[in-house]
């Protein structure tokens, strides 16, 4: 039986590859509020994850339902799995879930800082992701988008497309922080005929604004272009943690 790695200080929680083993949507709700840890030129940087959206093989919105490349090979993997592409010139993120060919993109997420951190930790994603001017980026808008993340993070796809989670190196932590509501509502960037009507994007209510497009803006109808749902404050994951 292989050896468990070594976690990266005593209080670690990072997610077991059985927590990525459930159907997409589940998966999508249950990343909102964990955080996602990277060490970077010898510093860990952290983000915590507020928007995430849920993709199926079987629906045309997926890559997967383009069919089996090399390059979209973990998304065919067991859950657990990192899946990154390019997408409009940045680095995009992705889990594999439950099944061949289903996935999870991490869509946005909140600047982390904790005692894990580095000192800098903020200056240095700002560094890593300056605005289009070269000047810091605010915190609020640092991760407000999948390649704005990867980028704060330093996460690119030829270092970590395909590959297990490791926890020297990234992983994703359970804090214990959860949201009180997710707003569900369909996803992003689909095009026209390809499934674009699916409610498949989920959004941590408390950061909506943090978010790649705020999905309670002006003009949003609840009922009609969102739901909101209550969530149970319960360690769905308890039996994951022995």
């Amino acid at each position: 039986m292989r050896d468990a790695p070594p976690q990266p200080w005593p209080d670690a929680r990072p997610l077991p590859a059985a927590f990525f083993d459930r159907d997409a949507q589940t998966l999508a709700r249950e990343l909102l509020g964990k955080v996602i840890r990277h060490r970077h030129d010898g510093h860990w940087l952290a983000a915590r994850i507020i928007e995430t959206e849920a993709y199926y093989a079987a629906e045309k919105g997926s890559h997967a339902s383009l069919g089996y490349t090399e390059k979209r090979r973990a998304l065919f993997l067991d859950g657990g799995h990192i899946y990154m592409y390019y997408a409009r010139g940045g680095d995009s993120l992705n889990f594999s879930a439950q099944g061949p060919g289903n996935a999870v993109l991490i869509k946005s997420a909140a600047p982390w800082i904790d005692a894990h951190c580095a000192a800098d930790a903020l200056q240095r994603m700002q560094a890593n992701n300056p605005d289009a001017s070269g000047m810091p980026r605010p915190s609020t808008r640092l991760c407000a988008g999948q390649t704005l993340l990867c980028k704060a993070l330093g996460l690119k796809v030829a270092e970590w497309d395909a590959q297990r989670f490791d926890p020297q190196r990234l992983f994703v932590d359970d804090v214990g922080e959860r949201p009180a509501q997710i707003i569900q509502t369909t996803r992003l960037g689909i095009p026209l005929g390809r499934d674009e009507h699916l409610p498949y994007r989920f959004v941590d209510a408390a950061f909506a604004r943090q978010t790649t497009r705020n999905p309670i803006r002006r003009g949003q109808v609840e009922g009609r272009d969102y739901h909101v749902h209550a969530t149970p404050h319960q360690l769905v994951e308890q039996e994951l943690y022995p």
